[in-house]
């Protein structure tokens, strides 16, 4: 039996040519272009510190200044990423779309992806953004980058 890898379905192949990591990407933004919202896909880099100052670019930017990641897996790195860059930015509203929020964090774990988030605080949705979202009133539209303070360095 011959194993085919993720990069050779269609779905991904269409969604890199046309500049996106995952097919789930792509509908995200084909959504977000359908409710008359401006597509930001990764235009915007947040710096957060881990023993340095790393980077972290989201996914997408809706027009009432809300950042959306799209997951299908999600490591236990982008996780921990996660809650530094929410620590560090508690002015940032960033929400979750999730190919499978059920989906177990690891094998043989009891904890889900949305069980995480919820322990966390972390709005999350399967595989659309919820409606509700896009309808919200614009709060704080992040800058293209978004930096750190570097005193905090000290502190890791």
């Amino acid at each position: 039996m011959i194993r085919r890898s993720k990069y050779n379905k269609k779905g991904y192949i269409k969604a890199r040519k046309n500049g996106f990591r995952s097919g789930l990407e792509e509908k995200v933004a084909k959504q977000i272009q359908k409710a008359n919202h401006k597509l930001r896909y990764e235009v915007v880099k947040i710096k957060w510190i881990d023993f340095a100052i790393r980077s972290y670019t989201p996914d997408f930017v809706l027009d009432n200044g809300i950042i959306i990641e799209v997951k299908g897996f999600w490591s236990v790195e982008d996780r921990n990423k996660h809650a530094k860059v929410r620590q560090q930015h508690t002015n940032l509203d960033i929400r979750i779309i999730f190919e499978n929020s059920k989906r177990k964090i690891r094998k043989g774990s009891k904890t889900s992806y949305g069980m995480w988030c919820d322990k966390n605080n972390i709005l999350y949705y399967d595989r659309v953004i919820p409606p509700s979202w896009m309808k919200e009133e614009l709060l704080f539209m992040p800058p293209k980058l978004i930096v750190v303070d570097e005193s905090m360095l000290q502190g890791v």
